[in-house]
């Protein structure tokens, strides 16, 4: 495989440290405090080159999340093998390491404390995470009903309840409590039961599956996942 030019790797190096930074200043600052000056001087570089790999505050902002989002539907990614229960233990664990991240859980705690003043706020968050997020996992989940694997009448409340049962009790705890430390052995207990009663739930052959996902095994604790 020929390697990229050089101007092409210090384009995608500047804006890796540019996305960064925008996750270091809005987990910091929340968005409406966050100021496009703010993330230039965290990434070491100017406004203006800034300004031309992102035109606005809420283009930056959108595609930093976006990243997120793509970052966890890679367990969705490789061809489909009939491997459903570990790209939905892999979807589960890309998703506990992306949400459960310090920063991540800083930037939901101050866009809850900004939406009441500015409900807008709340909406781009909501636009550009989760909703993009719901909308991938319920085509993931109904091709999986097309291939025979899952039974459900309404996608989104079957992506919503996957998504509901693999985190939504610590990663709650953890935005309400900042000093909260979750180890991997605690993370496992809630991801490996929220999978095994969505199986039970919506899998046509659950015994097999529940099987399946017994065989995998937790995985090491991920540094900021931005692709694999």
């Amino acid at each position: 495989m020929s390697e990229l030019p050089r101007r092409q790797l210090n384009r995608i190096a500047r804006e890796r440290a540019f996305l960064d930074a925008a996750l270091q200043c809005f987990a910091a600052n929340g968005y409406s405090g966050t100021t496009m000056d703010q993330v230039a001087e965290a990434a070491g570089l100017t406004k203006p080159t800034l300004y031309q790999y992102f035109p606005s505050k809420e283009t930056l902002f959108a595609r930093m999340m976006l990243e997120k989002r793509d970052a966890m539907l890679q367990a969705f990614a490789a061809p489909d093998s009939g491997e459903m229960v570990q790209q939905l233990h892999s979807f589960a664990w890309r998703y506990a390491d992306t949400v459960m991240q310090p920063m991540m859980l800083s930037l939901a705690r101050l866009i809850l404390a900004e939406v009441q003043r500015f409900p807008e706020i709340g909406r781009a968050y909501q636009a550009a995470g989760p909703d993009q997020l719901l909308d991938a996992l319920a085509g993931f989940l109904q091709g999986q009903r097309a291939a025979g694997r899952l039974r459900f009448e309404d996608p989104e409340l079957a992506a919503e309840d996957l998504w509901g049962l693999i985190l939504s009790a610590p990663r709650t705890r953890a935005l309400y409590r900042p000093d909260l430390a979750l180890n991997r052995t605690m993370l496992a207990r809630y991801v490996t039961n929220g999978l095994q009663v969505f199986l039970r739930a919506y899998s046509t052959n659950p015994e097999a599956d529940l099987s399946r996902l017994q065989t995998l095994k937790t995985p090491k604790a991920a540094e900021v996942i931005h692709d694999a």
